[in-house]
């Protein structure tokens, strides 16, 4: 974050997008990875500015919002990219209103590119078994990276939270973990006797070996007894997935998606599923009962009156 401040520092409206984002990061709650995200929105928003002879809030208008958000379009970006930039320009200027730094807040008649619903990866449950079994003992890190992938598939956690789990954080005598979340939201979410045992192994037997001064209180450490980070929980991901010949696009989302698409074909209902999930809206959480076809199949053969 101190270089993207530093670099906005040389860009018009600098410190008032640097107080900005403050205000995110402190009173919001905002993750680290979504603050860097709208940074980084904001600056090539306000190099784009500087371009324009725009020097302060007051000569923002929609018309050059929307200029810019052509330009993003003639360069490719995707539209959840360029959505975001929207997003992060908007949050921006209503915090300019709520500061007094503007009169009037035209955002509410801003609109971005329509965004197709994409429908998630999902592996069926025999290919993510064989995922969970490619640790072998033999590995330097068996039971660790076993106790990540078991974790994933168990809770359907992010990458960024299964780092960020500390051993406080978990109730093995009953199966429960916290998790906090994005925007720092906390939620409570069961863990199954597999994950269980094969975290109680890892506390036990491996971890201890791993750990040092700098360690903490994290759960998951590297080879040097730092914390993991979302990176490292990637590449263990990633390894295992190429070794049990997973498809190329296998990453930890990947088991997000076969988490929560499992338990609906189970028969979790969709409020539990948005719980687990964390999902502030339930529209979110209501993607996955478009991919289970097979569910689909059934409810339709047994409910539609001419089968």
């Amino acid at each position: 974050m101190k270089n993207l401040y530093s670099k906005l520092s040389e860009l018009p409206m600098g410190s008032d997008t640097t107080r900005f984002l403050d205000y995110l990061s402190i009173e919001a709650g905002l993750a680290d990875n979504t603050l860097l995200a709208y940074g980084r929105d904001l600056e090539a928003f306000a190099k784009y500015c500087k371009i324009n002879r725009i020097r302060n809030l007051k000569q923002i208008a929609p018309k050059l919002i929307y200029e810019y958000l052509r330009i993003l379009t003639k360069e490719k970006k995707s539209e959840s990219t360029i959505n975001r930039s929207l997003v992060a320009i908007k949050m921006f200027l209503r915090f300019a209103v709520l500061t007094g730094q503007l009169d009037h807040d035209f955002t509410s008649t801003l609109e971005g590119p329509k965004r197709w619903q994409r429908l998630p990866i999902v592996c069926n449950k025999e290919k993510v078994f064989k995922l969970l079994e490619a640790p072998v003992e033999t590995d330097p890190f068996y039971l660790r990276d076993k106790a990540v992938l078991e974790m994933l598939y168990a809770t359907g956690m992010r990458a960024s939270e299964t780092a960020g789990i500390k051993i406080s954080d978990l109730n093995l005598s009953i199966g429960y973990l916290r998790c906090l979340g994005k925007g720092k939201k906390e939620r409570i979410i069961p863990m199954g006797n597999t994950a269980m045992k094969v975290m109680g192994l890892y506390l036990e037997k491996f971890r201890p070996t791993l750990t040092k001064p700098k360690s903490g209180d994290f759960v998951f450490l590297s080879r040097t007894g730092r914390p993991m980070n979302r990176v490292d929980i990637w590449r263990i991901v990633k390894k295992y997935a190429r070794r049990a010949k997973m498809p190329e696009k296998m990453t930890v989302h990947t088991l997000r998606h076969c988490f929560a698409t499992h338990l609906l074909t189970g028969g979790a209902d969709l409020r539990s599923l948005q719980e687990m999930l964390g999902h502030v809206d339930i529209s979110t959480t209501q993607i996955y009962t478009h991919v289970d076809f097979e569910r689909l199949k059934s409810i339709h053969k047994k409910y539609h009156p001419r089968p």
